[in-house]
């Protein structure tokens, strides 16, 4: 079996090249690596590629990439999926930082590159606050079985957490979640999530967004599955972003638990199928009104969870 190892970069397209680039550039403080007239790709100041942005639609995720283990053959990958009856091809010129690929198609319709090697970009300065990487996406899907087989016999990820038969959170490697999936009955994009390494920095992201015009559409909060700390807001395409850190790890497959947190509600906590009782927000406030809202779509903030 193929294993992904983590997520890599999302491509995103955008009728609004510059002003795209200067929200993930100037706002959240991405680095443009490289770029032209259609295409700009931004990176964490750690050097991880984070988004592609390729001049289209507004908000549609073209693209997603995954890191497999380095020192893989390509040629052996091509292989393991004809054998599963997938087609694919290698790529070359992915990214700067991804000299080599192969791509399948998801079952959603979305091409998927899988690197093995990776050249990290050069380290750059703070900015005001700091994203580590990209650290999830979630995307709207008719079929989330489908589309959980696909990724769990394919490309090696497991299910970490399900919220009734509709939303499942998929991890593949220690973080609880690096894709969401949701049923719908319109497939696009859900959200896009970046890492950022504890409180202080939801903080001075909030201050940040906020003087730069863009206000929280929910959060921050700690949700339940996952235990993650998060705020969520919009961008100018309407793209749902995430900020978050806490996120549950599972240091270890064998033991099959998450890292013991004081946040925590069981312990040992194992995946599981959460409930409708399910709070979004542990912290309290409007914690109910938030799940009524989930169900009944009567909420402003139904809009950040689901809208």
């Amino acid at each position: 079996m193929i294993k992904v190892r983590r997520l890599g970069h999302a491509t995103i397209s955008t009728p609004d090249m510059d002003g795209q680039i200067d929200y993930y550039g100037n706002v959240l403080g991405l680095r443009v690596a490289e770029r032209s007239n259609d295409r700009a790709f931004l990176v964490s100041k750690q050097g991880f590629e984070a988004i592609e942005l390729v001049r289209g639609e507004k908000g549609h995720l073209k693209r997603l990439s995954f890191q497999i283990a380095p020192g893989t053959d390509l040629n052996d990958v091509v292989k393991e999926l004809q054998k599963l009856g997938i087609k694919s091809e290698k790529r070359s010129g992915i990214s700067p930082g991804v000299a080599e690929a192969v791509t399948l198609i998801d079952p959603k319709g979305t091409p998927v590159d899988l690197y093995a090697e990776y050249k990290f970009h050069e380290a750059a300065q703070p900015a005001y606050f700091n994203i580590l990487k990209l650290g999830h996406v979630a995307y709207r899907v008719l079929d989330v079985q489908e589309i959980v087989k696909f990724y769990t016999e394919v490309l090696g990820f497991r299910v970490s957490d399900w919220r009734g038969d509709f939303f499942v959170f998929m991890r593949c490697n220690t973080d609880h979640h690096s894709l969401n999936f949701i049923i719908d009955e319109k497939p696009q994009l859900h959200h896009i999530a970046f890492e950022v390494l504890d409180w202080s920095e939801i903080n001075k992201a909030g201050d940040w967004l906020a003087r730069n015009k863009i206000h929280l559409v929910w959060g921050p909060g700690r949700h339940i599955i996952g235990h993650n700390v998060a705020t969520y807001h919009r961008n100018s395409d309407l793209v749902r972003v995430e900020i978050f850190t806490e996120m549950d790890q599972m240091k270890d497959e064998a033991l099959g638990y998450f890292d013991p947190r004081p946040w925590h509600q069981e312990f040992p906590l194992y995946p599981k199928m959460h409930g409708p009782e399910t709070l979004r927000n542990y912290w309290g406030y409007g914690s109910e009104r938030v799940i009524q809202g989930y169900q009944t779509n009567e909420l402003p903030q139904y809009e950040a969870i689901r809208g």
